[in-house]
């Protein structure tokens, strides 16, 4: 009996690893506390083998992101690596009341982290605090000290002279991918940021754009002509913040990674199914 339980158990995590909503996981949670309940008054089997199963289900981390955000893609492929079950929370572009609750009326933008009664968000502009709040907790070895600098340089220039034209250039097909209900409020967020206009002014830029991008990841493919990752044999963090910024600018559908960036290319698809192993931790 115990058996057959730890059985659904593995699978409804499984749903949850897939992204399944927190009112399911929540539903899933009141069920099987009940029938490890009623599984201990008949003697069927040791708590043991529920509540281990139980526990991942209530710490489970909870990234609350926009899909197409290249900083969330960032922790999300981060989450992915590390092998942990975690949830996802999206929330609209125009409606941020989610984060702008639980962070105590102090942040609004994404990605936020949910870690129980910690929450998570960027003390400042250039700060990295999510990512190596991750970083810490499950072990990664993403912020080497001895790379520190290095990498402090290159993730401010990925994300300004690379993330910008990816995300005009995604932008451009906004219409594809933000939901009906929410493109008033997409569009007037954009335009009182980048001034009225900005979504057509892109459209028009995009060959300019392309160049542009085509250049900033120039020093990116000199760096993988001889090491499998961006510094050394195994991922840091630029490798994540690089593929985060250019899963944005590929997430229209619409664009290939520049055909000059051979290496870049191998490289993204590479990221793309990274497992944290022993030889990297």
């Amino acid at each position: 009996m115990a058996q057959i339980f730890c059985v659904l158990m593995d699978f409804l995590l499984s749903l949850r690893r897939a992204g399944s909503s927190l009112a399911a996981c929540g539903a899933t949670r009141f069920f099987l506390t009940a029938v490890n309940r009623a599984g201990r008054q008949l003697g069927l089997f040791p708590p043991p083998f529920i509540f281990s199963r139980l526990e991942l289900f209530s710490r489970m981390i909870e990234l609350i992101q926009f899909p197409w955000s290249p900083f969330c893609i960032v922790q999300r492929r981060i989450l992915e690596y590390s092998g942990v079950p975690f949830k996802i929370t999206n929330v609209p572009n125009g409606d941020r009341s989610l984060v702008w609750k639980i962070t105590g009326e102090q942040y609004y933008a994404v990605p936020v982290i949910r870690d129980d009664a910690t929450v998570v968000f960027e003390s400042a502009d250039n700060t990295q605090d999510v990512a190596k709040f991750l970083d810490q907790k499950l072990r990664l070895g993403l912020f080497p000290p001895a790379w520190e600098g290095v990498q402090s340089v290159l993730w401010t220039h990925i994300e300004d002279a690379v993330e910008t034209p990816c995300f005009q250039l995604n932008d451009i097909y906004w219409e594809e991918f933000v939901p009906t209900t929410d493109r008033l409020r997409f569009a007037r967020h954009k335009e009182r940021k980048f001034g009225r206009g900005c979504l057509n002014r892109w459209r028009d830029q995009q060959k300019d754009l392309l160049k542009q991008l085509e250049r900033a990841l120039v020093p990116y493919e000199q760096s993988l002509l001889e090491r499998p990752f961006l510094l050394a044999d195994r991922p840091m963090f630029v490798d994540f913040d690089l593929y985060g910024m250019l899963c944005n600018f590929l997430f229209s559908g619409h664009y290939k990674l520049p055909r000059a960036h051979r290496k870049l290319a191998a490289w993204h698809r590479r990221m793309a199914g990274l497992q944290l192993t022993k030889t990297h931790a």
